[in-house]
């Protein structure tokens, strides 16, 4: 029995990177969180410019903190820092208002609200010093600012602390920021709950960021339900889509992750089918890489296709909301939920989109696209792409397109290129190129280093070579470390090595394993355990399983115990239709179809039983052409009862020489009733040698008789 992964194929890390990230979101969305921060005693155009311009403010203090206290980094402009938040307030968003710092009626707005403040108006204090922040111009700006808190002015009071928080006056723009928040501005409640929260009081930044999000600001809402994810509360959820629903590009985003994260909890998992590799190319018969094989998206990274098909499809929707915002991830997950459901081309105008905006795996999952509809070439510029940028899986695709043309140096440079990116399967690969060119210490060499960092199947590859070597002690706790990791081969080769001891029983429980996850030969293995024991109903289960995984064996065996179980059909009668082929002759079919020559010879019989003479005699043809000397028999049975003795004895021949007793005994009577006496007392001798007892008697005679007939 042939050791499963001494020809592995390719393994990659999959479409999507294996950590988990959250961005925050650009200030772009951040325009639709200043709502209801109108006073009712302004102007219209007072109100929209204030709006705008605490909104603006506001995402630039809110920039700035959630890029602190993430992890993750940014999207877009609005990093860290006071040129951050400037960057920040620079949003398309504000630069469409009516009221554009670069158009001339702004400037005359501008310099009529001087005029007007300078005069001690207070709405044209706050608007003039919210201005002037926007520009940048702290220092012209703070002095307006100031006059307007003073007498009351709520945005202008929001402004400040943002004035303040830039310069690096944390304290005291978390008082001013207070001050607005207690007088009603969502905004500023929004900041101080950031606020609190990057100083560790997390019930002071629930407090607050709930103030802001119950008044319907959208960064409020986004905020707090990034509080309460991070404590594992339900209720993330509920603000998510509050935020999504005011248009948050990241708060679509997470919710989207969110509700998928909920789908692959259910029994399917990501994609909704295996964790193994989607089918594709394999390696070539010396176990060379051939082409590139893509692993199934990891249910905490990708898109979920299992039995909630309403979340799924609500995790498509906000996908596509932010995805049509500008958030290059969402677009990634986009691209393959539409791929996995068959729509590739607007699949990959979504990847495109991605990688055009610098996802680095969505220019990968572009080049598998491409590779799968036949352009090697675009598929390879793609991955270059997303390799220059550290996409490890990249790397191995590029290091599989050159092992597949031959260019093994090449290859075994991206190889080494993707496990610098922390790709792990670029030590497999490496061991899988060396292996293919019989380099077998360099191969032991990557098979162990990736085996040690938990790559699975490298842990069993090393173990097959450990094994082909002869070292069955070192070979055991790797394939046994394989399995334990999920490794379905390696769980079969651990059966394999037990049966090899005599230790049948524990090769059984590596067998089941096996056979529980999908494994064909192992499924074979159990089922004929179990005939072997007697449980026929459990056999049947097993090798149903197995001949229906592509095990001629299987199939043979199945019809086998089919058979058993039916009286052996007789030849119709004059004028009756010949009856219709049973399941167990079916399951004979289907594995003599796939080459088995012990179920040829079997289909042979049952459609000579049925007088299907033309059948059977193709069926024995084709048995007794691959080797079968039963077949060769049968074949001349059936041609002698046509009258074609001369090729019977041919067939005969062929069989008799494999060691078929039967045959030589019909050899000896054909050269008997020909008068070749010599001839047929040697065939004689063949057939007492060969067997079985009754055919070994009847040809002691023959050739007792033979002889007196010569010696008379």
């Amino acid at each position: 029995m042939v050791f499963m992964g001494d020809r592995a194929t390719l393994l990659e890390t999959g479409r999507f990177a294996r950590r988990r990230v959250y961005q925050p979101d650009s200030v772009m969305n951040a325009a639709f969180g200043a709502a209801g921060e109108k006073e009712n005693s302004e102007s219209t155009e007072a109100a929209e410019i204030i709006e705008a311009t605490e909104t603006a403010e506001t995402v630039g203090c809110a920039a700035t903190v959630e890029s602190m206290e993430s992890a993750e980094g940014t999207e877009s402009a609005g990093a860290t820092g006071s040129a951050g938040a400037m960057e920040a307030a620079e949003s398309p968003e504000i630069r469409e208002s009516p009221e554009s710092p670069e158009s001339p009626e702004s400037a005359a707005s501008e310099a009529r609200h001087r005029r007007a403040a300078d005069a001690g108006d207070t709405t044209s204090m706050s608007i003039l010093g919210a201005l002037l922040l926007r520009r940048g111009d702290l220092d012209g700006a703070e002095p307006y600012l100031r006059a307007a808190t003073a007498d009351g002015d709520r945005a202008a009071a929001n402004n400040l602390g943002v004035l303040l928080y830039q310069r690096g006056y944390t304290d005291e723009a978390a008082g001013w920021w207070r001050i607005a928040a207690v007088a009603g501005s969502a905004a500023a409640a929004h900041a101080l709950g950031r606020h609190y929260r990057e100083r560790g009081d997390e019930p002071g930044a629930e407090y607050w960021l709930r103030q802001s999000a119950e008044q319907g600001h959208a960064l409020g809402a986004y905020a707090l339900a990034d509080l309460l994810e991070h404590r594992s509360d339900v209720g993330a959820e509920r603000w998510l889509r509050a935020a999504a629903e005011q248009g948050h590009r990241e708060a679509a985003y997470r919710l989207a992750r969110m509700l998928d994260r909920h789908t692959a909890d259910e029994p399917h998992d990501a994609f909704g089918c295996r964790l193994g590799p989607v089918p594709g190319p394999t390696a070539g018969a010396a176990g060379r890489p051939g082409a590139a094989t893509r692993s199934a998206v990891r249910k905490d990274d990708g898109p979920v296709a299992g039995p909630a098909t309403g979340r799924v499809d609500e995790a498509e929707q906000w996908y596509r909301q932010a995805a049509a915002r500008g958030h290059r991830r969402a677009a990634l997950h986009l691209g393959a939920i539409l791929e996995q459901r068959g729509e590739p081309k607007e699949a990959g105008r979504w990847y495109l989109i991605s990688a055009k905006a610098g996802e680095a795996r969505a220019a990968c999952a572009l080049g598998f696209l491409l590779r799968d509809a036949g352009d090697e070439e675009s598929a390879a510029v793609w991955w270059l792409r997303a390799a220059q940028d550290g996409d490890g899986n990249a790397a191995n695709a590029l290091g599989a397109l050159h092992a597949a043309r031959g260019e093994q140096q090449t290859a075994e440079r991206w190889y080494r290129a993707a496990m610098d990116a922390g790709d792990v399967n670029g030590a497999y690969n490496l061991g899988l190129l060396c292996a293919a060119h019989d380099r077998t210490p360099q191969a032991e060499q990557w098979y162990r280093r990736a085996a040690y960092a938990g790559h699975r199947e490298a842990a069993n590859a090393l173990a097959v070579l450990l094994l082909q070597s002869g070292d069955t002690t070192g070979a055991e706790p790797w394939f046994s470390k394989a399995a334990e990791a999920g490794s379905v081969d390696a769980a079969f080769n651990l059966g394999i090595l037990y049966a090899g001891r005599d230790e049948d029983r524990t090769a059984l429980v590596w067998y089941e394993r096996a056979a529980a996850a999908g494994h064909t030969e192992a499924a074979l293995q159990v089922g004929m355990a179990l005939l072997y024991h007697g449980e026929e109903q459990e056999a049947e289960r097993y090798l149903r399983c197995a001949a229906g995984g592509g095990s001629a064996e299987a199939a043979f065996r199945l019809a086998g115990v089919l058979d058993s179980r039916q009286p052996p059909p007789g030849p119709p009668a004059l004028g009756e239709p010949m009856p219709e082929k049973t399941e167990c002759e079916e399951w004979y079919e289907r594995a003599a179809e796939q080459g088995h020559r012990r179920a040829q010879v079997r289909v042979g019989m049952l459609a000579a039983a049925r007088g299907d003479v033309d059948s059977a005699a193709r069926w024995y043809r084709e048995a007794a052409e691959s080797g079968s000397r039963n077949g060769a028999f049968n074949l001349g049975l059936l041609l002698a009862r046509e009258g074609s003795e001369r090729e019977a004895a041919l067939w005969w021949s062929r069989a008799a020489n494999d060691g078929h007793g039967r045959a030589a005994l019909r050899l000896a009577l054909l050269a008997a009733r020909r008068g070749e006496l010599a001839e047929g007392q040697h065939w004689c001798a063949r057939a007492v040698e060969l067997g079985p007892a009754e055919v070994a008697e009847r040809a002691a005679r023959l050739r007792e008789a033979l002889h007196q007939e010569l010696t008379a």
